[in-house]
């Protein structure tokens, strides 16, 4: 049951969410939608909305248009129900929602978008309250997943994930800086006209590389089929048009874009890892029951994509830097 402790909430209907997404409890109020309301997920701490609240004031001091916490009538950023779970309202932003980049035309839109995005943070001064501890340190999950795998074909497909990732030729040392940390493509709000308006889903805000960043935004928006296919490409056409984007607003450094080069290789890497790993611990990841009859079997399906994607970025590495070196 929400809280009643928002005013404006009172006497709006209130419906789920057509695109409610994987994580938290999605509602819309009020009919045209004028806010968000959601239940968080105990994976966040109620700290985030801290967080939230001062990279979103930020965005609107530089008049880049973001969704905000709507305060309770206490003035608290949250409230919790009876049962002890966490709501909170934020204001609804009208456009549309992309599950795929369909074109190169959306890669440039979206690319552009997530540098309106560092660009206007690229001064913040703020200590995250909500820190997820080595989310992205790619050399603890390689040796999570060596000391998690025992035999079989899992212990096979592990061995060939640590393999790719002790022959990557990529750095790790890019400086950290005010990154979403989750640009998939349906945490992006567009247009009807196709230009990109604003970053929703700000759960995962966090200090990380800008290779972390954009390299899970490729890594997602630049494999046309998707995480649940064994065999993925790199659309080096949709990558050229996020690249383009994203410099037009925002130009790389030297530095950037040498570790940017290698960072698909390094992400996909990264989760085929942790796919892998959870295919041995079977207790993380969601899975489709409708496709598959166990979490271990959809989670090695997962783990073999993601490597056959990090094989591709290696071998288009080459055409992947000189992308980044233009202009």
């Amino acid at each position: 049951m929400i809280p009643d402790v928002w005013a404006p909430l009172r006497g709006l209907s209130v419906r789920r969410c057509e695109d409610e997404g994987l994580i938290n409890g999605t509602w819309v109020a009020g009919e045209p939608p004028r806010f968000v309301v959601q239940r968080v997920s105990p994976i966040f701490a109620p700290a985030v909305h801290d967080d939230i609240e001062a990279v979103t004031a930020h965005l609107a001091s530089r008049g880049v248009p973001t969704p905000r916490l709507l305060r309770a009538d206490d003035g608290a950023l949250f409230a919790r129900d009876g049962a002890g779970a966490v709501w909170r309202v934020m204001d609804f932003v009208a456009g549309r929602t992309h599950h795929r980049v369909g074109s190169p035309a959306l890669a440039r839109a979206a690319g552009a978008l997530a540098a309106r995005f560092h660009r206007a943070v690229d001064d913040l001064e703020h200590a995250y309250r909500h820190v997820r501890a080595g989310a992205h340190d790619t050399a603890l999950h390689m040796e999570r997943l060596d000391g998690a795998a025992t035999g079989g074909d899992g212990r096979r497909l592990a061995d060939a994930i640590l393999d790719a990732f002790r022959t990557w030729q990529g750095r790790l040392d890019l400086p950290v800086r005010h990154c979403h940390g989750d640009l998939k493509i349906s945490n992006l709000r567009f247009s009807e006209a196709g230009e990109g308006i604003c970053l929703l889903d700000l759960d995962t805000l966090a200090l990380q590389s800008l290779d972390v960043e954009l390299g899970d935004a490729w890594r997602s928006w630049c494999n046309p089929a998707g995480e649940d296919a064994t065999e993925a490409r790199f659309d080096l056409e949709v990558f050229a048009a996020a690249v383009a984007g994203y410099r037009e607003v925002r130009p790389f450094s030297a530095e950037e874009r040498e570790a940017l080069a290698d960072a698909v290789e390094r992400i996909a890497l990264e989760l085929a890892a942790r796919f892998c790993r959870d295919a041995f611990e079977d207790r993380y990841f969601g899975w489709d029951a409708s496709r598959f009859p166990t979490r271990v079997a959809h989670n090695l399906h997962r783990a073999a994509g993601q490597l056959s994607l990090a094989r591709a970025a290696r071998r288009q590495r080459g055409e992947i830097a000189r992308l980044l070196a233009r202009g």
